[in-house]
């Protein structure tokens, strides 16, 4: 069973009626956190996973993704995506012989995007969505306005690719942007940067103390907003009901990712699934039962590490992100916090949902920046958009808060 051909470990059925799921089927060696990392790649290519059934005895797994979401989904590139998440294989004569991880990989290089142009409605969302259309992963951006009305944005980037560092690869990113940004764009320059200055770069700006306590506690305020909250989270435990696994019951409201939000957080306890089915009813109702073993193969009896995972899957399950509109001297800045996984990625898109969601209010940005900031002993990605009001800001805060927040959920507007 250790032999696989590469078809063999991903196999997608694309649905052959208009509304009806796609199924992904991955069939590979096992791993703490391969669930995760799968999730991960399905939500950055747009799709809701609407059922899921996983298994796995510690050595080999098993799992199915029921999907939905775009007719525009490159199927192909998603596939080789994820056969790549699984644990990595050399070929030869065609074969793929999987073995362990034998060292971590190596960071990627990154890039930094330097855009001059006009300015415009919508910008910023339109470069967002070229960059993720050509898996460029951004990784920190600032962007600002200058008083002649022009823009500079800077961008750092990764290449799932891993090409950028070709003159080719530059020019079609070039040329995929000159396509949207059309006579606005002035300059577009990419480079390779050195750790120094990522280093730089990923020094947290300012945080008021009072911002940080409202939009990014570390367990859940006796108050919130409901409209900026999932509701009806329910967690339980149960460990009489297998001989030889904890089981975790989840009843909750579905939101986009809401499959991943559950598995970064096993994966950040060390925490292996052995059985799980997941499936969402009418309402957005989800049903989750999870079949799970510490990594030493036993139950989770101590109640201290109970109610520990407990807390933290209801908590990311109220509130998988953390939205706030706040004063910035005279003006009003939105503040999305995103929790960052131990492994050091990110919730894809995230960005990505903040820019459309503005552009849909008709509202424009007068800088915004992307920094990872340490809050207790957790990591976050925070993302500061300072709003272009100009003669007052027509939409109100408490709407643009709740119109960010179902875009980041993948609720109706």
């Amino acid at each position: 069973m250790g032999i696989l051909y590469d078809d063999d470990v991903v196999i997608i059925r694309q649905s052959e009626k208009e509304g009806d799921p796609s199924v992904i089927t991955v069939n590979c060696p096992d791993k703490t956190g391969l669930g995760c990392d799968l999730c991960r790649i399905i939500l950055f290519f747009g799709l809701s996973i609407v059922r899921g059934d996983v298994s796995t005895d510690g050595k080999w797994c098993y799992l199915v993704f029921w999907v939905v979401g775009k007719s525009t989904t490159r199927w192909g590139l998603l596939k080789k995506r994820l056969v790549e998440a699984c644990p990595s294989c050399s070929s030869a004569s065609g074969l793929s012989y999987y073995r362990a991880e034998s060292q971590p990989p190596r960071p990627p290089d990154v890039f930094l995007l330097k855009l001059s142009c006009h300015d415009r409605k919508g910008l910023l969302h339109d470069v967002t969505s070229v960059l993720c259309e050509l898996e460029l992963a951004i990784k920190k951006v600032k962007v600002s306005t200058t008083p002649d009305g022009s823009v500079i944005d800077l961008f750092f980037i990764t290449d799932t690719r891993e090409l950028l560092h070709t003159n080719k690869r530059k020019e079609d990113t070039f040329d995929h942007l000159k396509a949207v940004m059309g006579n606005t764009m002035l300059s577009c320059e990419i480079e390779m940067v050195g750790p120094e200055i990522t280093a730089c770069s990923a020094e947290c700006s300012f945080l008021p103390a009072a911002i940080t306590e409202n939009i990014l506690p570390l367990e859940i305020p006796d108050e919130l907003p409901s409209s900026l909250t999932s509701t009806s989270v329910s967690v339980n435990m149960d460990n009489s009901l297998s001989p030889g696994h904890t089981l975790v019951q989840i009843v909750c409201q579905d939101h986009k990712g809401l499959l991943y939000d559950i598995m970064r957080t096993l994966k950040d306890y060390n925490i292996q699934i052995s059985y799980g089915r997941f499936s969402t009813n009418r309402g957005r109702a989800c049903d989750i039962d999870l079949f799970l073993t510490q990594t030493d193969g036993k139950k989770i009896v101590d109640p201290s590490k109970q109610k520990a995972l407990s807390s933290r899957l209801e908590m990311e399950l109220v509130r998988p992100l953390r939205v706030a509109t706040v004063s910035r001297g005279p003006d009003t800045e939105l503040l999305v916090a995103n929790p960052v996984e131990l492994s050091g990625k990110g919730r894809p898109l995230v960005f990505h949902d903040i820019t459309l969601s503005l552009k849909m209010l008709h509202t424009c940005i007068f800088s915004a920046e992307i920094r990872r900031r340490m809050i207790g002993d957790r990591e976050f990605e925070v993302y500061r958009v300072l709003l272009d009001e100009g003669e007052g800001l027509a939409v109100p805060r408490s709407k643009i808060e709740e119109q960010v927040w179902k875009m980041l959920m993948g609720w109706k507007q």
